[in-house]
């Protein structure tokens, strides 16, 4: 079992792909999930490799904090900025949370801009008023941390969800999804929609960008340890504007012509941006668009029957689970240890990375689902 893990750190790439192909290579080590069980398999074996990944805590504990175990509860949650879709989303899933609970009250405040400044005021005045806890989605992981580390010397709690801190400036911190869950799903789409031997290319911001270099990376390892006949063609800078993604998705097009069977976008521009290049060649069926963008970006697409998968992750599920988080902490039924939580109608959600609450995996937006979001 160990040889075998240890095997898939290290994967080699698949047997299609091409040398001059830039493959999100920055040296660290990359970790493919399982590939998709056949109808019937036991998933004994994928539970034990869970086991043997679980890391220490190395977050941070609120201090001599009241204990109100059970009772009522008062949270501020300050998001990167308030006013926009993603994080009305968000905020509807803390109160959602908070309903169900009934011993929570929770107020989403914050900058109408992504400002850390800012949102370190928003976060020293709700100090100053007196909560419970903190919610926070960080604008900037490393400035944000200081005026966290003070709230949990004052007893109050911390919980991050959407974008970190520095791990013991908060207890825990809700991620939305792993890299390798995004290399999976961006694989499993493509293989779904096209097939096992499809080949593809990929649009992207710049070959410096950490999150896309990690996602790539990824998406290399699985592919090659779960769709090895898949060929990787190219993969091409488009610096998330959207001009230049839509040039960049037309050379893919013209370049490999019958060749190319999909296009993944790795930002919010390069999807739509692609999708829009796909569209105006008339390939809409012929070459599929995948990738990770926001919904209401990809709508006309999805609607119209060009792009058929959207990944990203579910907002109102992030909040929902950041507030049911807190409310363990509180209680003192999720402690540093721990391997997983109960989050409501989520179910148990495990902890990873050593102080880090994944909310699962990544959020598929297709024609059933995709007018249900606002973001």
């Amino acid at each position: 079992m160990v040889l075998a893990l240890l095997a898939a750190l290290f994967i080699a790439p698949a047997a299609a792909q091409d040398e001059d192909r830039w493959d999100g290579a920055d040296d660290l080590p990359v970790n493919p999930l399982d590939c998709p069980m056949a109808e019937g398999e036991m998933m004994e074996e994928e539970g034990e490799e869970e086991m043997m990944d679980m890391p220490e805590y190395d977050g941070g504990v609120a201090q001599n904090a009241p204990d109100k175990a059970g009772q009522d509860i008062v949270l501020v949650d300050i998001p990167k900025l308030i006013g926009i879709g993603y994080f009305d989303a968000t905020a509807l899933g803390a109160q959602q949370a908070a309903e169900e609970l009934g011993t929570v009250t929770v107020t989403t405040d914050g900058p109408t801009e992504a400002n850390i400044d800012d949102q370190i005021t928003f976060i020293e005045n709700y100090l100053a008023q007196g909560v419970d806890g903190v919610l926070f989605a960080a604008n900037d992981p490393v400035a944000i941390s200081p005026v966290l580390r003070r709230a949990l010397e004052s007893g109050v709690h911390v919980v991050g969800y959407d974008a970190n801190s520095e791990p013991d400036a908060r207890t825990w911190f809700v991620n939305q999804a792993e890299f390798n869950g995004i290399g999976k799903a961006m694989i499993d789409a493509l293989a779904e929609e096209k097939g096992e031997d499809a080949s593809f290319g990929i649009v992207t911001s710049t070959f410096t960008t950490p999150n896309q270099a990690r996602w790539i990376a990824e998406m290399w390892a699985y592919a090659s340890k779960c769709h090895p006949e898949m060929t990787w063609l190219e993969t091409l800078e488009a610096q998330e504007d959207a001009v230049l993604s839509f040039d960049q998705a037309t050379v893919l097009l013209n370049k490999y012509g019958e060749d190319i069977d999909g296009i993944f976008g790795m930002t919010s521009v390069a999807t739509p941006s692609s999708a829009d290049a796909v569209t105006q060649a008339g390939l809409c069926g012929e070459v599929a668009v995948i990738g990770l963008a926001t919904p209401n970006a990809m709508k006309p697409y999805v609607e119209s029957d060009c792009v058929k998968s959207v990944v990203l992750w579910n907002p109102i599920d992030l909040g929902y689970a950041a507030v049911y988080v807190m409310r363990a902490v509180v209680d003192g039924t999720f402690q540093p240890g721990d391997a997983s939580v109960s989050a409501g109608r989520l179910g148990d959600l495990a902890v990873v990375n050593g102080s880090e609450v994944l909310l699962g995996p990544p959020f598929i937006f297709n024609k059933d689902n995709i007018n249900d979001f606002d973001f």
